[in-house]
């Protein structure tokens, strides 16, 4: 629950509801004002403010009003043109929505980049470099959105397996060797199934790192590594999860870009090896030409083989005759 929220839904002494009051309706202000000048214009004391603090439970004025600012800070930052929940409206043109979604998947970018923090982030970076398997917990969606994250780390050698089976999670939460990490991705942060996965996984020392919301969620406040993903939509009040699932997709992807990263060259050379041996698809866009393959092979692949077969076969039920050999190879090779 965010602190804001806390603010409109706890119950409080008349005296502190003075207070919360102008919290929330000028919470700007707190930058510039000390405890004591709060208290004078609330016409109440400092000991109120301490009060509502604690009642918040924080260990004190000081640490409420730095966390309570970085909330409003980030919940005022961006998504000020377009709604999340519901982006775009059933008068909109075809184009119009376009437009709106492109703005909506920029601004949640910027919006998840703003929350992300180096030590945290490093701390991630940390825990999959040194697990030798690496677990992904989630439900629906989450589920597959992680598939790609979990291509990509095995395709360069990192095992990453999804928990997918229902019902099958705990069994993989036990199972999982002590030298393994776990991922759980849960926008609310209080799903009862991925809190009880995050206590086994506690209980055996194996590390989680956390994908969700911020607020003082269980998970968030229970994992080993917390990584917030943008808080701006509803449950189930709106169109779609349009920012949760980019903020996710950006996410697993950042994770797996320092992995990549610690052994740069060596994957890319992999990645290049093992793409040459599996990836036989035909291309005619020379954006997505690889060098390699400029080459001239010295096997023809099935499709080149029928077409020049078909070419010499209408060569000779044909009156058409090549001059000269140069001639003809420049006809077949048309």
């Amino acid at each position: 629950m965010l602190i804001k929220e806390k603010l409109e839904t706890f119950a409080f002494s008349p005296a502190e509801t003075v207070v919360v009051d102008y919290l929330l309706t000028a919470p700007e202000a707190l930058d510039q004002l000390s405890i004591q000048e709060i208290a004078a214009q609330t016409y109440t004391q400092p000991s109120t403010l301490v009060r509502i603090a604690k009642k918040l439970h924080f260990d004190g004025w000081k640490s409420f009003k730095k966390h309570y600012l970085e909330e409003w800070r980030y919940l005022n930052k961006h998504f000020t043109r377009i709604d999340p929940n519901l982006p775009f409206s059933s008068t909109d043109s075809l184009m119009t929505i376009c437009k709106k979604m492109a703005v909506l998947d920029k601004m949640t970018i910027d919006d998840i980049f703003f929350l992300l923090d180096h030590d945290h982030l490093s701390q991630a970076k940390s825990l999959l470099l040194k697990a030798n398997h690496i677990q992904i917990f989630s439900q629906n969606s989450n589920l597959l959105i992680a598939q790609d994250f979990a291509l990509k780390m095995n395709r360069i050698q990192k095992n990453v397996t999804l928990s997918a089976v229902r019902g099958e999670e705990n069994y993989d939460a036990y199972n999982l060797s002590p030298d393994a990490c776990a991922i759980l991705i849960s926008y609310s942060g209080e799903n009862p199934n991925l809190l009880a996965l995050n206590t086994i996984l506690r209980a055996r020392n194996i590390p989680t790192i956390a994908i969700t919301s911020i607020g003082e969620n269980r998970l968030s406040q229970e994992c080993t590594c917390f990584l917030p993903i943008t808080t701006r939509e509803k449950l189930y009040s709106k169109i779609g999860n349009f920012t949760i699932n980019t903020s996710i997709i950006f996410l697993l992807n950042v994770l797996y870009a320092p992995v990549f990263s610690e052994h740069y060259d060596a994957h890319l050379k992999h990645l290049k090896r093992i793409g040459e041996l599996v990836d036989h698809r035909t291309i005619s866009n020379a954006v997505m030409q690889e060098n390699e393959r400029t080459k001239k092979s010295p096997f023809l692949t099935e499709g080149a083989f029928f077409t020049v077969f078909r070419r010499i076969n209408t060569l000779c039920s044909t009156t058409q005759r090549a001059k000269t050999p140069l001639q003809y190879g420049k006809w077949l090779n048309e």
